[in-house]
């Protein structure tokens, strides 16, 4: 079967449908395909706000080899920049850190605002002369990435070419309504990171489905069993699970994390969890929610940077540490579980005769959703 006919496969209703095929998770040119296809083309996360609080924090970023820069400007938002100065292409920032002026090219001295503007060029007219006729600073400015921030995860479109993020998640954003709401992030212990020997793909796939829990997350599965869940897949957009039965943690005192304010009678028992598409990884249940940003490092190396959030400031609920830490390693030990899943499954697809795997109709309904959605940028960016 040629490329062209195997993704056709993957668009065909979900009864018939193949998965894709193994090229897509092992074939460095594939992958450096759906790099722009997917990843470029896409509303993609690259970080989080919390890793830039305050004025001045600046952050580098290699997003698939490309160098991007989040700066958090004086009136508080968020920007993106390629991290390149305008003049020689010198790398900009090299480590995370507070820019008290200006940011600085090392090289010729070149330095920009906060906002990504052109501030000073010394000596570029000669020695002791500042300016020149021919250099026009305000079209030299950083160049700027398309970025929005939800959920205090950091999306760039890098290539511009996608509608805007309000209208591609407008409908998400409409669903967790009720959780637009500050977040807070629970300090040192609920930032954690795994690196995983596959494809980025194979994480979104086992992520957005409830089918595997009864096999790879036992303890999970011991109160929030298979029945208990229920998919959710927007074509184009996102897909994920549902649960029924969430259960709040609970000290030996019986106290529990602050729920989120004004949440409606759904989120007494149930929490969802999305993968929108392409690379991030979401979460909300009614004391506390978190974000998974997937780093695809190369075709079959992923690292995944995941951050819990609360309703409650870590600063003013200190009695609260012990119930934060507990639950991050709650998340940490279901995580770990789908490592064996996902690497599993990135060695199966060196099997040279498997043709991208079959769906389940009913249980898979997530999973092809997202194959759908691949295959289909692919083919857009075939045709471009």
């Amino acid at each position: 079967m040629n490329m062209q006919s195997a993704l056709s496969a993957v668009m065909t209703p979900i009864n018939t449908a193949n998965g894709l095929p193994n090229q897509h998770y092992i074939d460095p040119a594939i992958f450096a395909e759906e790099k722009r296809s997917v990843l470029f083309a896409s509303w993609s996360g690259i970080g989080f706000g919390k890793d830039i609080p305050e004025t001045g924090d600046a952050k580098p970023v290699d997003f698939l080899g490309m160098p991007l820069l989040m700066v958090r400007d004086r009136d508080g938002s968020i920007g993106v920049f390629q991290n390149t100065c305008r003049h020689r292409g010198m790398i900009l920032i090299e480590t995370a850190q507070k820019i008290r002026g200006a940011i600085r090219c090392p090289y010729h001295s070149w330095c920009y605002g906060l906002n990504g503007a052109l501030r000073t060029t010394p000596h570029v007219g000669g020695p002791g002369h500042n300016t020149h006729a021919d250099i026009d600073m305000s079209k030299l400015g950083l160049i700027r990435i398309r970025s929005y921030v939800w959920r205090d995860v950091i999306f760039v479109n890098v290539d511009g070419s996608a509608p805007d993020f309000e209208e591609v998640h407008g409908d998400l954003m409409e669903r967790w309504k009720e959780f637009d709401q500050p977040i807070h992030h629970g300090g040192e212990w609920s930032s954690l990171r795994l690196e995983v020997k596959s494809n980025w793909k194979l994480a979104v796939e086992n992520y957005c489905e409830s089918y595997h829990l009864p096999w790879v997350h036992p303890g999970l599965n011991s109160y929030s069993r298979l029945e208990d869940h229920y998919n959710i897949q927007e074509p184009g957009k996102y897909s994920g699970q549902g649960t029924l039965v969430y259960r709040q943690l609970r000290d030996e005192n019986n106290t529990t994390l602050p729920d989120f304010a004004g949440l409606g009678e759904k989120w007494d028992k149930g929490a969802e969890y999305i993968a929108v598409y392409p690379n991030v990884l979401l979460g909300v249940q009614r004391d506390h929610a978190f974000a998974i940003v997937l780093e695809p490092v190369d075709c079959e190396h992923t690292i995944e940077h995941i951050e819990l959030y609360y309703s409650k400031p870590t600063e003013t609920t200190h009695e609260l540490d012990s119930l934060r830490g507990s639950n991050a390693q709650l998340w940490k030990t279901v995580f770990e579980e789908d490592v064996f899943v996902v690497e599993g499954m990135q060695k199966g697809r060196h099997g040279e005769l498997f043709d991208g795997g079959r769906f389940s109709p009913v249980m898979d309904g997530p999973t092809h959703n997202f194959h759908h959605w691949v295959a289909l940028q692919v083919e857009r960016g075939r045709a471009a």
